[in-house]
């Protein structure tokens, strides 16, 4: 059953990567890559949100699966983000490189911090 779990929450985690990835290369071309970046901060922020909203500790390990290993697992793309950082280096763009990985980490970190707070927040004014 965890399999079936992970599927389905991979599944969905994947279609929407692509649905930004998509939406980034149509509207937000910069010569950047943007789908990795936002997917990669919304992700960062709606993991800190979720383990707050949904219990900390407390999550259901199906639920757990679902939500943080197969869609949050499957939407951020880490992976990608390491390749892109490399293939700026092997460009020679050190500048593009570094800046990539800063902006990804720094703003990510807080990402994860501002869904905490948010979810902190959600939790107090649902006790």
């Amino acid at each position: 059953m965890k399999f079936l779990y992970l599927a389905l929450g991979g599944g969905i985690g994947t279609i929407l990567r692509y649905l930004v990835s998509m939406y980034s290369i149509k509207h937000l071309a910069w010569g950047f890559p943007m789908g990795t970046l936002l997917v990669n901060l919304v992700g960062s922020f709606l993991i800190g949100f979720a383990f707050v909203f949904l219990g900390r500790e407390q999550i259901a390990l199906n639920l757990r699966i679902f939500l943080f290993i197969g869609i949050f697992g499957s939407f951020t793309t880490f992976s990608t983000y390491m390749f892109e950082s490399y293939e700026f280096f092997k460009l020679g763009d050190i500048k593009m490189a570094l800046s990539y990985i800063a902006i990804s980490n720094v703003l990510g970190l807080l990402m994860v911090y501002l869904g905490f707070v948010l979810g902190e927040y959600f939790e107090k004014i649902n006790a």
